[in-house]
């Protein structure tokens, strides 16, 4: 079959080097794609929220299976779509993602299914929810309501910080439409953790746990990004926990968004806060993470592609067990200078030192495009995931590092200390 790959990411990156190793596979493509797909992948100037030509190409190349990488797919109705001229999707409908594109959607999901989640109030006026801050001490995390692309969460210590988080998306306007409204959540305190299940709506089947890191700096210092880097399994996580993850967090979810309306296929991932009375469910997305899916998806043996394709067509209860490799795997984010500052950021950047990577390490292009005449340039804040697989997490850790060190350009940094408290 032809599957096409939607998005430009080192997501849509490690989804496009797993597709291609499917015998079921005939040719993959990816829509835009970047640097690295067009090395494995055909890359179509298509932009991931161009739903009708998204439509009218997956009819040209009969395509047996289309995979939504990014939110903004999703959002767009890109799912909804295909689906309605026929096509498998492996994602969910825009219905469905509101569970990620709406953050108050998707904290009164979690009231109504029981989901162990914080204390929590939606906001439109900065008096309020400043009110509701001081309350606690400024002890608070801002959420800008829609899509920020991982940027819109403010983490407050005091009640100066939470006043100028809350001025900053309700007066300022500086996340535009997504932070018209804001959500205001109890500060929790404790590890997190990423669990990701592939659902067709009705049964989940988990993937490995992976745990990532959100601060731009070494120490969780900075501002919060998209993500730095993850690793996998992590530390002190066990299949007991996974098990009721999915039985108190996964199937509500899915069950309330049935009994909505909208059915879910894809994978939905949840963002759990291992706090000390126990996990508590910090936020959904509506596909696989970044950069989780760059450190889960190597450890996977099983055929992705088959796995995908029964979840689109709603026949995963007849799906085989997956087959995970024992080893450990670590993702280091090579980063543009000043990221995630959009504004400070310098672009177009010539990358080298990607064809000397030392053995062992995979590369997946997240911001990169082709320059005539210059070669591979930067395009954006995170530009590529160095990722390395090891016996043991301390191994994988050192071949990951390794890639990072040796992928330069103008400004690159990347934190040193990802997967550190599992050595």
């Amino acid at each position: 079959m032809k599957v096409l790959v939607v998005g430009s990411g080192a997501r849509e990156h490690a989804l496009v080097w797993k597709c291609v190793q499917s015998d079921l596979v005939e040719r993959v493509y990816c829509a835009p794609g970047n640097g690295g797909t067009g090395g494995m992948a055909r890359n179509v100037p298509i932009g991931a929220a161009d739903v009708v030509r998204l439509v009218d190409f997956a009819k040209r190349e009969r395509l047996g299976l289309v995979v939504l990488g990014p939110e903004a797919a999703v959002e767009a109705g890109a799912g909804d779509a295909l689906r309605h001229a026929g096509f498998p999707v492996f994602g969910p409908d825009r219905g469905a993602g509101r569970i990620e594109s709406s953050k108050a959607f998707a904290k009164d999901l979690m009231k109504r299914a029981g989901i162990p989640t914080a204390d929590y109030d939606v906001f439109t006026q900065p008096a309020p929810a400043k009110q509701w801050a001081r309350d606690r001490e400024g002890q608070v995390a801002v959420k800008a309501d829609g899509l920020a692309r991982g940027k819109g969460v403010i983490v407050c210590s005091t009640i100066e910080e939470s006043d100028k988080a809350i001025d900053a998306m309700l007066v300022e306007q500086r996340f535009g439409r997504s932070g018209a409204t804001i959500v205001l959540e109890e500060k929790l305190e404790g590890p997190e953790l990423s669990v990701l299940g592939v659902t067709d709506g009705t049964d989940v089947i988990a993937l490995a746990p992976a745990r990532d890191f959100k601060r731009a700096l070494d120490g969780d210092r900075g501002a919060n990004t998209g993500g730095m880097g993850a690793y996998s399994p992590p530390k002190g996580v066990d299949d007991a926990l996974v098990k009721e993850v999915l039985d108190q967090v996964m199937l509500p979810a899915l069950g309330a968004m049935r009994s909505s309306g909208s059915e879910f296929r894809g994978v939905l991932y949840a963002g759990l806060m291992l706090t000390k009375n126990g996990f508590r469910a910090i936020e959904f997305n509506a596909r696989f993470g970044d950069p989780e899916a760059q450190v889960v998806l190597p450890r996977l043996q099983s055929d992705f592609v088959a796995l995908a394709l029964a979840a689109a067509q709603g026949s995963l209860a007849h799906h085989p067990d997956l087959k995970w490799s024992d080893q450990a795997c670590v993702g280091v984010v090579v980063a543009s200078g000043n990221y995630p500052d959009d504004a400070a950021m310098k672009l177009g950047q010539r990358i080298s030192g990607l064809a000397e990577m030392p053995r062992g390490v995979l590369i997946f292009h997240a911001a990169t495009r082709f320059e005539p005449g210059i070669g591979l340039v930067s395009d954006g804040g995170r530009v590529v995931t160095s990722v390395g697989l090891g016996d043991t997490v301390a191994q994988a850790r050192r071949t990951a590092l390794l890639g990072a060190r040796q992928v330069r350009f103008d400004g690159a940094f990347f934190r040193s200390d990802i997967a550190e408290e599992a050595v």
